[in-house]
């Protein structure tokens, strides 16, 4: 797996969709194929009084009111020189956020702006919304293409909204296990290259290439696709990692976890993704087993875990403790309940150890 590093440039970024900021662009177009190479967005403030200690060029750089109001305050010839010597600084873009109050203000300030960002080339933008809301769209934009990626030779499906990710060697039947899963109901994201991405706060997203979207390569029968065989509602165009499913043929097997208390990890672009090791052999359903590692998920995600429920039980009757029972988890088998709702008493299938060799109970 090889990582990779990605940048948008300018001109990406004022045409990409549901941005929902109105970019424009005011000066400096001839600089639009400047790379935005960081997701970090910086408020220049400090930089328009001379203060450039952490000023990076592959930032985003914000003018807003207050910025633009020390500008006003200064004389022509001062405003010219704070702005030359801030815009040489080589940025990728400077955006001048609440743009129809900032811009046609009477002063030297916009015009200033104009001049040395033709001058030096270096994309202005204006966009009519407030400094914050500009912030947290182009965030969120810069979140999703500056991710670190990588790409992994597998198939992501979601099941149950749980997203399995099958690893395998080839020829393991990872393509045809996703098809059953189809045939049931579940939803294909990506087969052969899945497209992972990284996602703030510890997330691994997969997602298939653009000329792999929506197919998948089944041996004998060729690539299909699942699209127009079973409609929209059978494919999705990404989803978060949740198990990786590494099937395994049986000479790969070696010990494997009988109670499922053993916590698997597979790391992706250094997130830690719960890993599952399920045994390739002829005659399992692959598709039930891993509708099962899915339901046993969302169990874990609402607190219940029944390999450990099982294991507290287990050392709660071997040590007569009830304390080591998990709150919740019934001891030996569950007694009937009535219709009042309250459980019948159990039935001694055998007599007491103390009773044993005692002659039978005479009736009165």
């Amino acid at each position: 797996m090889t990582e990779q590093q990605r940048g948008i440039s300018v001109r990406d970024l004022v045409e990409a969709d549901g941005l929902g900021i109105g970019l424009s662009v005011a000066a400096g177009a001839s600089g639009m194929d400047r790379q935005v190479l960081s997701p970090r967005i910086q408020k220049s403030g400090l930089a328009l009084i001379g203060h450039f200690h952490g000023i990076e060029r592959g930032r985003i750089q914000i003018l807003g009111m207050t910025e633009l109001s020390y500008l006003r305050g200064l004389s022509e010839p001062q405003c010219h020189q704070a702005v030359r010597d801030f815009m040489e600084h080589d940025f990728c873009c400077v955006i001048v956020t609440q743009s129809g109050e900032a811009m046609k203000s009477p002063s030297p300030a916009p015009d200033a702006l104009v001049a040395h960002a033709n001058e030096l080339e270096v994309p202005l933008l204006l966009s009519p919304e407030r400094s914050s809301k500009t912030i947290v769209a182009l965030h969120g934009l810069l979140d999703d293409r500056l991710a670190p990626r990588t790409r992994v030779h597998g198939v992501l499906i979601d099941v149950f909204e749980v997203g399995l990710l099958l690893l395998g060697p080839s020829g393991v039947g990872k393509s045809e296990v996703a098809l059953e899963l189809i045939m049931r109901g579940h939803r294909l994201v990506a087969d052969d290259v899945v497209e992972c991405h990284y996602r703030p706060p510890g997330m691994v997203f997969g997602a298939a290439a653009d000329l792999l979207r929506h197919h998948l390569e089944v041996r004998g029968l060729g690539i299909l696709n699942i699209k127009d065989l079973f409609g929209v509602t059978a494919v999705r165009d990404r989803k978060r990692i949740d198990i990786v499913c590494q099937l395994v043929g049986r000479a790969q097997e070696g010990e494997s976890d009988r109670l499922g208390l053993d916590e698997r990890h597979h790391g992706i672009l250094d997130v830690d993704v719960p890993e599952l090791l399920i045994s390739v052999r002829p005659g399992r359903d692959m598709a039930s087993l891993l509708e099962i590692a899915a339901r046993s998920e969302l169990l874990k995600r609402a607190g219940l875990d029944p390999a450990r429920e099982f294991l507290g039980r287990l050392e709660g009757t071997l040590l007569g403790d009830e304390s080591a029972i998990p709150h919740g988890a019934a001891v030996g088998p569950l007694r009937p309940v009535d219709r009042s709702g309250h459980r019948s008493s159990p039935v001694l299938e055998e007599p007491p150890e103390s009773m044993v060799g005692l002659p039978p109970a005479r009736k009165k």
